[in-house]
């Protein structure tokens, strides 16, 4: 598996496996980030995004929708999406940092969260779920 760094980024597919992205971490910032890439796009989340998110879903304990949207437009409730952009969320608000690209945490982050080992997420062409482990 690759190490999450910049020299060695984890290569990643979205739920529906229709796109594949790259996602590192970086240690050196405060706070420390995820930084993805989507063919020319950047996004970054909040690192802290990664143990938030596990221990909500084992919080919930079944499985969730992702619930995937973009910044602008607004998630369904009790998504994914929706607890990654939620003023209820142990950070109060976006794990998306960047301004006009804060959205898609449902889609970007749940591979990550199944690659770690942390969680199940499921594979269908739409309306993809996944659960902690």
């Amino acid at each position: 598996m690759a190490e999450g760094t910049k020299a060695d980024p984890w290569e990643l597919r979205t739920p529906p496996g229709t796109s594949s992205y790259t996602i590192y971490r970086d240690d050196e910032t405060a706070p420390p980030v995820l930084i993805c890439q989507v063919g020319s796009t950047t996004l970054r989340y909040d690192a802290r995004a990664i143990d938030d998110l596990h221990e909500w879903l084992r919080a919930e304990g079944g499985w969730i929708d992702l619930g995937a949207a973009d910044e602008k437009k607004e998630p369904a409730p009790g998504t994914v999406e929706a607890w990654g952009r939620s003023p209820e969320n142990p950070i109060g608000g976006w794990y998306g940092l960047r301004n006009g690209y804060r959205g898609r945490f449902g889609m970007y982050l749940p591979p990550l969260l199944e690659l770690l080992g942390l969680a199940e997420v499921t594979h269908e062409a739409r309306n993809n779920k996944m659960r902690a482990i």
